[in-house]
């Protein structure tokens, strides 16, 4: 009795039960990998999640194909939610070292994964599929202008980067991103005020530029680096610059007054 009791039997418990749900879940998993979804006419999207209506998936075939003869890049999207092809597709689609599978599933926080063909890694690093990724599958991009925009405007993307020969970064300054590069102008231009004030010893310096250069990798990081530099590689357009250089203006002449306006408005003893 104390023998059934004891550690080794609960072991072997634990053992027969991991098996037994071993085998009752294999057969279920091997189900995920289906070549019988695969469509019988060649197709360039495969849209089992009916994210796409009927129009937009033929359309968005037709321009895949038309891209693939004028550049030789292939772009395939699979969109799954509970049943999936598996590396069926790999065979169907003739997936190489030229292909990028864009795959929409709906079950996770991003609904977009990419599987990447080694060719196009020199033209759009790691860094860029990640970016696209996070800016085109994220839950608040996908509630605002839904599932189907979020795959269109991504391939968007990628097509007009391989037309340019390669991308460092996704293409477009999303609003949410130009708010970020306003507010890290601004920090930069406050901290840039702020060092540009004159000290003890220099009231009649009108600007102390040397604590403003000491201060400059700080200012200069948050204003050029974080600020700038996001703007003008991802849009040619002047009004985020203007905008930022601006915050930066504003920010930089609010710190460097600031002591000044403390000393008009103190009351005369």
């Amino acid at each position: 009795m104390h023998y059934f009791l004891s550690r080794p039997f609960w072991k072997a418990v634990t053992v027969f039960c991991l098996t037994l749900s071993i085998w009752t879940i294999a057969p279920a998993a091997q189900a995920y990998n289906n070549p019988d979804l695969l469509p019988d006419q060649p197709t360039n999207v495969i849209d089992l999640a009916k994210i796409l209506t009927a129009v937009q998936e033929e359309t968005l075939s037709k321009n895949l194909g038309e891209f693939e003869a004028e550049t030789g890049w292939k772009l395939r999207v699979l969109t799954q939610f509970d049943r999936t092809p598996g590396t069926a597709v790999k065979q169907f689609w003739g997936l190489d070292r030229k292909s990028v599978m864009l795959v929409a599933d709906q079950r996770g926080g991003n609904i977009l994964n990419f599987s990447v063909g080694d060719d196009f890694f020199p033209l759009l690093s790691r860094t860029f599929w990640i970016e696209l990724q996070t800016r085109f599958g994220n839950q608040f991009f996908v509630r605002e202008n839904g599932e189907d925009q979020s795959i269109i405007q991504a391939l968007d993307a990628v097509k007009l980067c391989l037309r340019q020969n390669g991308c460092s970064v996704v293409p477009g300054l999303p609003r949410e991103q130009w708010i970020l590069t306003l507010v890290t102008s601004t920090i930069g231009g406050v901290i840039f005020g702020f060092a540009g004030q004159p000290r003890k010893g220099q009231e009649g310096q009108g600007f102390s530029w040397q604590w403003a250069l000491i201060f400059s990798p700080l200012w200069g990081i948050l204003f050029l680096a974080f600020g700038v530099g996001p703007v003008v590689t991802r849009t040619s357009d002047w009004l985020p610059l203007f905008r930022n250089v601006s915050g930066f203006a504003l920010g930089a002449l609010v710190a460097f007054l600031a002591p000044m306006l403390r000393k008009s408005s103190a009351p005369e003893l």
